[in-house]
């Protein structure tokens, strides 16, 4: 069977390639290739200085506030606002001199190709260490008795179970957490991400990454939306009970995934992706695996009959 778009690039997304294979537009498409929210934060107004304006130190102080209350971050970890999670993956590497590292697969895939671009080597053991955290697509769940002498944990799911966060270790040396903003709050364009922890190992990458790389109206958005602890509240409700609902109607063996996306065991992911691709909806599927099919959560009564009606004529 020929490879889709999904497979050659591993990654979510790739909604223009699938169009090119399968027809349509791209406006008329359902994405359920990603995990993130379909019914973002709402941003409200915007006022005309947050466009034209640098900027100001107050702004970052605020919003440094926030994400510490939000996520209960030890006042001895340092946090870092940066211009979304995959600017900081890509900076990982720069933390420690090059080496071997450990990265539990399967798992997000920009964590190896960033070290390895940096001239790190993947071992399956090493004192450098990378956990995915919920892991991505599975789910798996991490504890700190895992951690290795410098580790790197990746929270861009966690939000939907803040229970399980590891926010508490961010006081320990060589450790950093990772935050996205684009995941829980729907917002991925708007490219904001936080590292929390080591003071030292912060302090060096907010050299790397340089003076205003928050733009001003993510920085507003951000504020606005950590403090918002009832939109959270209700959101994390209603997705957890999208993903129950989205169990039910696929039908198939669950793998595992968090409320934000589901991964079923198909027999043949491909097929069931190319199938439901031909009623313009995107899928995910994964080169390691021939029946992992992952799917995101639908986000309006339209998408959900859709894919309804898809899995009714497979």
């Amino acid at each position: 069977m020929a490879n889709t778009p999904q497979q050659k690039a591993d990654h979510g997304g790739g909604i223009d390639a699938a169009v090119a294979q399968f027809g349509g537009t791209r406006a008329g498409w359902v994405d359920l290739s990603t995990g993130i929210n379909p019914r973002p934060y709402p941003l409200g107004t915007l006022g005309p200085d947050l466009w034209n304006a640098l900027p100001d130190e107050g702004a970052f102080a605020r919003l440094e506030q926030a994400a510490r209350s939000f996520w209960n971050v030890p006042q001895a970890a340092a946090i870092l606002p940066a211009p979304g999670a995959s600017a900081l993956i890509a900076r990982m590497p720069s933390i420690a001199p090059a080496g071997p590292v450990h990265i539990p697969a399967p798992t997000y895939n920009e964590h190896a190709r960033a070290f390895a671009a940096q001239g790190w080597t993947l071992e399956p053991q090493a004192q450098t260490r990378v956990l995915v955290h919920p892991n991505n697509p599975d789910g798996r769940l991490w504890q700190a008795s895992e951690f290795a002498p410098l580790t790197i944990i990746d929270e861009s799911f966690c939000d939907v179970t803040p229970d399980a966060t590891l926010i508490a270790h961010a006081t320990r040396p060589n450790t950093i957490i990772l935050k996205s903003f684009g995941k829980f709050w729907g917002l991925a364009g708007l490219r904001l991400g936080f590292a929390i922890g080591d003071p030292v190992l912060i302090a060096k990458l907010a050299q790397s990454i340089g003076p205003w790389a928050i733009s001003g109206p993510a920085l507003e958005i951000g504020t606005r939306a950590l403090h918002d602890h009832a939109w959270a509240k209700a959101s994390r409700a209603r997705l957890s009970d999208d993903a129950k609902r989205l169990d039910d109607l696929m039908g198939l063996p669950v793998v595992g995934g968090t409320s934000l996306f589901r991964l079923y065991d198909t027999t043949d992911a491909t097929a069931l992706q190319t199938h439901l691709a031909r009623a313009h909806i995107w899928t995910r599927v994964f080169p390691y695996s021939s029946r992992w099919l992952r799917l995101g959560l639908p986000g309006t009564p339209d998408h959900w009959a859709r894919l309804q009606t898809a899995m009714d004529q497979r």
